[in-house]
């Protein structure tokens, strides 16, 4: 039996700008399998939010438009529909946590209210019972006094209690995909814990599917079951959550996982930063992307975009290092020298 629930294929995302056209996305795929997190990651800028804002068809048009690909929900593709066809899904199907909550929340508004207004639109339901429903999903996101709560305004709510109160509203209405961009940014470690605690939770009792957008890597081990690792507009690595972090096959990933800090008391130890910026993407590399960058960087980096390499059961690397015929990087480091 097929657990995929979500499939995207080859998308490419473009913004048309006053500076030109700024290529964010560039042929993307990757699969969300039911019940199971897929955590996209990468640095700032490298295309991880207007990938699932694409796809949820809240990429403005213009500037923004999609220029190739498909994303099928169920077998459906829901690439480019208009409004009236994307809020069947939307919200329904797939719910999104934004990354900051208090602006993505209406502060005219109570809590309460707000939950309840996504009732009424989706499920139909009288007012009252919208609120008795939203007060309901405030205790199930383990907000005390939930009943009071709901008829308070976002400023009167802490950060995580905010953040709280946006997955209660994008559970709603059940959906079978929850999209979480960057939903601990702006909290401390301890509240962070408990959010991510809270989504367990509910994925165990909805068998809910999580697709995480994030740069911690932190959050990743703890969450993820498939990761794909992103890198100017483009996922260079992609697999399990056990090949990403032990069996690492592109340089990115690699340097990533040394500038990321440890919990070992080895005061030694330094954190290696990866040097440089990323490709300008109003006129991106014709080879690799991250060829700049890259400490073992080779010729054919520079003019020749990597193939997608198969290393093993669903992991995959976008890097000539893992061409049968290339050098290792002990053979490459001894050329430097």
């Amino acid at each position: 039996m097929d657990d995929t629930i979500l499939e995207v294929t080859d998308l490419s995302v473009e913004f048309a700008t006053y500076g030109g056209v700024v290529q964010a996305v560039r042929g993307v795929s990757f699969t969300v399998q039911r019940g199971k997190t897929l955590a996209i990651v990468g640095e700032s800028g490298c295309g991880k939010s207007v990938t699932v804002q694409s796809i949820m068809g809240l990429t403005p048009v213009p500037p923004g438009k999609i220029n190739s690909g498909t994303a099928l929900l169920n077998g459906k593709n829901i690439l480019g529909l208009d409004t009236k066809s994307a809020n069947q899904f939307r919200g329904v199907e797939i719910g999104m946590i934004f990354q900051d909550p208090m602006s993505s929340l209406n502060p005219t508004m109570t809590i309460g209210n707000q939950i309840a207004e996504t009732l009424m639109v989706h499920r139909g339901k009288s007012n009252r019972d919208a609120l008795r429903e939203a007060t309901v999903l405030l205790e199930r996101t383990q907000i005390p006094e939930a009943a009071k709560r709901a008829k308070q305004y976002p400023f009167e709510f802490s950060g995580g209690m905010l953040q709280r109160a946006m997955i209660a509203q994008s559970l709603a209405c059940n959906p079978s995909i929850l999209i979480a961009d960057e939903p601990t940014t702006a909290l401390d470690v301890t509240i962070q814990a408990q959010i991510l605690e809270l989504m367990q939770e509910l994925q165990r009792t909805e068998n809910m599917s999580i697709i995480l957008i994030t740069h911690d890597l932190a959050v990743v081990a703890r969450m993820a079951d498939e990761v794909a690792v992103m890198y100017a507009g483009e996922i260079v690595e992609s697999g399990s959550v056990d090949d990403i972090f032990y069996k690492s096959a592109h340089p990115y990933t690699l340097g990533l996982k040394q500038a990321m800090p440890s919990n070992t008391a080895n005061r030694e130890k330094q954190l290696i930063p990866i040097h440089g910026s990323p490709p300008d993407l109003f006129a991106p590399p014709v080879g690799c992307g991250y060829y700049a960058r890259c400490p073992h960087a080779m010729k054919t980096c520079e003019r020749n975009p990597p193939e997608l390499f198969a290393l093993g059961d669903e992991h995959y690397a976008k890097c000539w290092l893992q061409h049968p015929d290339a050098p290792t990087v002990d053979a490459l480091n001894q050329m430097d020298n």
